[in-house]
């Protein structure tokens, strides 16, 4: 990866650590926030990047670039996002950066005030990225194929109102123009949602050269 090499050449490393968190990993380092354990904040199950295996944290002292901000311009062309709004390596999580992929839309789709039942678009993309790993996530409801099919929608440009997990008339229309079939087994439909976002984004299907189910953390975003 271009990163990896050019951290390399300047006689640094990437070490990365906390890539994934399962619902009870994520609870577990919330309470351990709100309990004042821990400093840095971590939010309730649903709302961590990490639990999609999307997200990870980064010794900032290895990698030996001309400062952080130097990093953020190479990880960016990358598709690596920070999650603080400046490189200051005295901010808390200035360590933490995303692979959003195709779930940036979500964000960007809630930051238009598109959806109203996530009060930060952050948190929206969050659950978007998880459901899409066949995890649940409480907001969305017991079955994650819900919210996975509303994810899908708005990623290909469905407006559909807010992402909540419960198939009503946007969603169902939604489905229809894209020629998924609301009436057929909701199986179907997930697998019919697969397909048309793997044509989408295939670059987030693609796994040591066998398309595959939606991946937690695109290969070519690999670090």
């Amino acid at each position: 990866m271009k990163v990896q090499k050019t951290v390399a050449a300047a006689g640094g490393a990437l070490v990365l650590s906390d890539l994934y968190r399962s619902y009870d990993m994520q609870l577990q380092a919330n309470l351990d926030y709100t309990s004042g354990k821990k400093k840095a904040f971590s939010p309730p199950p649903g709302g961590s990047m990490h639990e999609a295996g999307r997200a990870f944290d980064l010794d900032l002292s290895r990698i030996k670039t001309p400062g952080l901000a130097a990093f953020w311009a190479l990880a960016s062309a990358e598709g690596i996002s920070p999650i603080i709004a400046k490189p200051d390596t005295g901010i808390s999580e200035a360590w933490h950066f995303d692979c959003r992929g195709s779930h940036d839309r979500i964000y960007t789709y809630y930051r238009a005030g598109k959806g109203t039942n996530f009060t930060q678009a952050y948190t929206a993309m969050a659950a978007s990225a998880i459901v899409s790993t066949g995890q649940r996530v409480d907001a969305l409801g017991e079955d994650p194929r819900t919210g996975y099919l509303q994810s899908g929608l708005i990623r290909l440009g469905q407006e559909i109102g807010s992402m909540d997990g419960a198939i009503g008339p946007k969603s169902r229309k939604a489905l229809a123009a894209l020629g998924i079939a609301p009436e057929t087994p909701l199986d179907a439909q997930v697998a019919a949602m697969t397909q048309r976002l793997q044509q989408e984004f295939p670059r987030e299907y693609f796994v040591s050269g066998v398309p595959m189910v939606e991946t937690a953390q695109p290969a070519h975003l690999s670090v």
